[in-house]
């Protein structure tokens, strides 16, 4: 790695790539190579036109030369660990993996250790290396406390064609979700656009005026304990926090929930005195059960489904004991 030369692009704009921003026509033409790669590149000087420093808003035209530098990947310090997780499928191209609650994907300040990301280098050493760091290849993530099922590329071209795939809308994902209440209809559609909370930075909300695009399917599975809800929930769009957002606008927050529903102390006190029947919510109560995608060497769609998680099944199980 360390003695790699940089990649030298040039490429001669014709009629029909004219008025194309310099940007997204290097991101286009260049595989493995995205948007926001290209801009950072573009900022260090690594992007010319006819020779001079190029601005990532730059309107091509004909017969100009596009001059790009593309410095190799540099790795991770990262040290491969043992972590607990599933293993439910590995081939040349990709892993899918079924992540347990309380696992973080990748390393980030306070989590620098045990993330997935470390096991998965304790497992396998050939991940793909995208956005100018060898790093192994998340296409998408779940969070910290969600449950499920999730995949990783390990090549470039796997983690391209499968990036794809996620932003235009093309992977069949299920959740199950418990939420508070009994829902009145059986089954639902939620479209509303989220973006970032205006006082509570680190939070997303429902957005009337702007926000990303954002739609969610729900259906009622089985109404729990008089008071609860088990929903099988399939995203359209994958903003970040999505499902939680939804559920908890509509008036159906998820269990356990401490940023969009309920505060862990208000579930503490309501439910887990009650004879000891009711186990302590430790995390959101949210699982991806189902993923399905166009595999990138076969072309042929392949779907993985993992059951509910042992602390989702008992908490049902205990919820129904209780008389509202």
């Amino acid at each position: 790695m360390e003695n790699q030369p940089d990649r030298v692009d040039t490429f001669h704009i014709t009629e029909e790539e004219r008025n194309q921003r310099v940007d997204a026509f290097l991101a286009s033409r260049i595989e493995g190579l995205t948007r926001s790669r290209v801009q950072a590149l573009i900022k260090e000087g690594s992007v010319q036109v006819n020779s001079l420093p190029a601005k990532a808003s730059y309107r091509l035209k004909t017969e100009d030369r596009v001059n790009i530098r593309i410095p190799p990947p540099v790795p991770y310090c990262l040290e491969p660990e043992p972590v607990e997780f599933t293993l439910i499928h590995q081939d040349a191209s990709l892993i899918v993996v079924n992540k347990p609650p309380g696992l973080v994907i990748h390393p980030s300040p306070g989590h620098l250790r045990g993330t997935l990301v470390h096991g998965l280098l304790e497992q396998t050493k050939d991940l793909s290396g995208i956005g100018g760091v060898l790093r192994p290849g998340i296409v998408h993530r779940l969070d910290k406390d969600t449950s499920g099922l999730l995949v990783v590329a390990k090549n470039d071209r796997a983690h391209r064609l499968l990036s794809a795939q996620f932003k235009a809308g093309e992977v069949k994902k299920r959740y199950l979700a418990i939420v508070h209440g009994i829902t009145r209809e059986k089954e639902g559609k939620i479209e509303l656009p989220i973006s970032r909370h205006p006082k509570r930075r680190k939070e997303m909300a429902v957005s009337r005026s702007g926000g990303r695009r954002a739609l969610t399917f729900w259906k009622k599975m089985e109404e729990v304990g008089g008071g609860f809800s088990l929903l099988s929930v399939t995203p359209k769009t994958g903003r970040t926090h999505q499902i939680r957002v939804h559920l908890s606008h509509i008036g159906h927050p998820i269990l356990g929930d401490p940023v969009y529903g309920y505060r862990r102390g208000w579930w503490k006190k309501h439910f887990t005195a009650k004879d000891g029947r009711i186990p302590e919510i430790r995390r959101q109560m949210l699982h991806a059960e189902s993923l399905g995608f166009i595999h990138p060497d076969s072309g042929g769609f392949c779907e993985f489904k993992v059951p509910m998680p042992a602390d989702m099944k008992d908490l049902i199980d205990a919820l129904k004991t209780l008389v509202f």
